[in-house]
């Protein structure tokens, strides 16, 4: 029996090297006023950025450009607002990563409405309804990792001691079109394509075995997984010269955001949460560090707790694919997922927890503060001691 399903809503998807070439037109469908939000550097100084401009100007647009300085906060956004609202805006293009993208789509969001982003943020503030209407959003990622081109939630960011990191959410947030070409992946440091890479990992694995999942999420996420396998390893062995490999793990960034999207996530993005807002480290560097660690624990947790829960058989499916042996029973095929998730780790230098600045006195506050939406779709309910075991793995 298929059990009923929901999906939500999906930008209009153009992937493929060479698709950066139809924004110019996408975009002036929109009028003639254009806001881009992009990163602090590396799209402007890009040959890209100028053949944009130059088709652009043949069209009659006109633009302005906000740079995005590391991860959004509420605070970012708010001021982006109040700066451009008011001014005839048509559509809002985000080029970056996910924290472009992110504070990009909060932008488009409250450009026409006006008021504080944090009326709207999950679990801070009043949480008021979302009434719209949203500036038409354009999401063109440049790297491979978050999917924020296919969600419709913007995560920002406060940081110290009574920082957050929280969602402002809505179907109206959902960008127009996602862009996603390969190309504009090419120049990535090893380090950002392991951190990126283990992030849209971690979201495809978390979806797959979500209390949330469905069987067209179950399907993408196996795709996306089986494009990890094949594409991360070879793009951050071989940097410039995996064109192909990056085509895997464009196409798997954009899976991973449809999957969280619409099935959730689990306990390495509940603890991301914390790690993320109370300490500076990158979302992709926990997801990456953390990954392997926790997937072992959900196993051993099921396997004691619950040995019928259905998502023991799909880790050892993805193992399967990962071992490339489909005729290995199920406990190997879990136990050999753990060993690859561990050897990555290795491989691309992932650091341990208390080379980012963590000790083993924090641990109760990042324990206190991972209750969030995403692990309550954590396939297994995780205590205060087994979290804490995931974290002690990855202390060092």
């Amino acid at each position: 029996m298929i059990q009923p399903f929901s999906i939500g809503k999906l930008p209009r998807i153009e992937f493929g090297s060479g698709s950066f070439a139809k924004l110019p037109g996408i975009a002036a469908r929109y009028g003639q006023r254009l806001l881009l939000v992009t990163g602090a550097r590396s799209f402007l100084a890009s040959p890209h950025a100028e053949t944009l401009f130059t088709q652009w100007r043949a069209l009659g647009c006109h633009w302005d450009v906000v740079q995005v300085r590391g991860e959004p906060s509420p605070e970012l956004v708010d001021a982006i607002v109040a700066e451009w609202r008011g001014t005839g805006i048509n559509a809002v293009i985000g080029i970056g990563g996910g924290s472009v993208l992110d504070a990009a789509k909060a932008c488009a969001g409250l450009l026409v409405p006006g008021n504080s982003v944090m009326d709207h943020l999950e679990g801070v503030g009043p949480e008021l309804p979302y009434r719209g209407p949203a500036t038409p959003f354009i999401a063109v990622p440049t790297t491979a990792g978050t999917g924020s081109e296919a969600t419709k939630n913007a995560v920002l960011s406060r940081s110290g001691a009574d920082g957050f990191k929280k969602s402002f959410r809505d179907d109206q947030l959902m960008a127009q079109y996602a862009i996603v070409d390969p190309d504009l992946l090419a120049g990535c440091p090893a380090e950002l394509i392991a951190a990126d890479g283990m992030d849209a990992y971690t979201q495809l694995l978390e979806a797959y075995v979500s209390l949330r999942a469905n069987p067209l999420t179950d399907a993408l996420a196996l795709a996306g997984m089986k494009a990890v396998c094949d594409g991360l390893p070879t793009w951050y062995a071989t940097g410039e010269n995996a064109a192909a490999a990056r085509t895997q793990m464009a196409y798997a960034s954009l899976l991973s955001g449809i999957c969280l999207a619409q099935a959730g996530l689990g306990s390495v993005h509940g603890l991301a949460q914390p790690l993320g807002s109370l300490f500076p480290i990158p979302h992709g560097v926990v997801c990456g560090t953390l990954v392997a660690a926790a997937t072992r624990v959900n196993i051993e947790v099921m396997q004691a707790r619950d040995p019928g829960n259905p998502a023991l058989a799909k880790y050892a499916d993805v193992g399967r694919l990962f071992s490339r042996d489909r005729h290995i029973d199920d406990a190997a095929a879990r136990a050999s997922l753990v060993d690859v998730l561990m050897e990555w780790t290795r491989t691309m230098q992932l650091p341990m927890l208390r080379a980012l600045g963590i000790s083993e006195e924090d641990l109760p506050r990042i324990i206190a503060n991972c209750r969030g939406s995403s692990m309550k779709t954590n396939p297994v309910v995780l205590t205060d001691n087994e979290v804490e075991r995931i974290l002690r793995m990855r202390i060092g």
